[in-house]
């Protein structure tokens, strides 16, 4: 196992293509992905497509998004992490959690420990968060960890709010 970092009560690790039905239940849970633009997977084999074409492919970067599990018992919560979008040249944190672990604080706690490890351990100058402007709770764990509100815009589709937070000034919230 691939851990990149824990936190508290948390461990992040890399996803592996054995990690395929874990990936397809957060993504095939429709409450989840409310907020998002993504459509339900349809069953395992789309989310290993997902795992190998999207997921798996940052890791060369020593990016992505990792699974997230509580460390008390290995259970799989969701992920969160760092992606790189060469399409709009920044690197953007986010997060998704299985419905059972919302309103506990997993969120906030991976995002804080990720941001800091995107500036203390990658050395990246600035990390993008971004939510849907009705996604209410992701919005206030983007302002929880330390991130400034910079604009609302439509990215991917979707109307979001735009958050950034800077190395050189950002002060970690953990």
């Amino acid at each position: 196992m691939d851990i990149i970092l824990q936190t508290p009560r948390l461990y992040l690790r890399r996803f592996t293509t054995a990690d395929t039905n874990l990936v397809f239940q957060l993504n095939s849970d429709e409450t989840v992905l409310k907020y998002l633009h993504e459509e339900l997977l349809r069953d395992e084999a789309h989310a290993l497509e997902i795992l190998q074409k999207i997921i798996l492919p940052q890791y060369n970067n020593n990016l992505g998004r990792w699974a997230v599990h509580l460390k008390e018992n290995d259970e799989f919560i969701g992920w969160c992490g760092l992606k790189f979008r060469p399409e709009i040249n920044e690197t953007d944190l986010g997060y998704r959690f299985k419905q059972t672990a919302w309103g506990k604080g997993y969120a906030s706690e991976a995002a804080s420990h990720t941001l800091n490890y995107a500036f203390s351990k990658l050395d990246l100058m600035e990390v993008t968060g971004r939510a849907h402007i009705e996604n209410l709770a992701s919005l206030a764990i983007l302002e929880k960890i330390g991130m400034t509100y910079v604009c609302d815009e439509i990215v991917d589709d979707c109307p979001v709010k735009t958050f950034i937070a800077r190395k050189e000034s950002y002060k970690p919230v953990i």
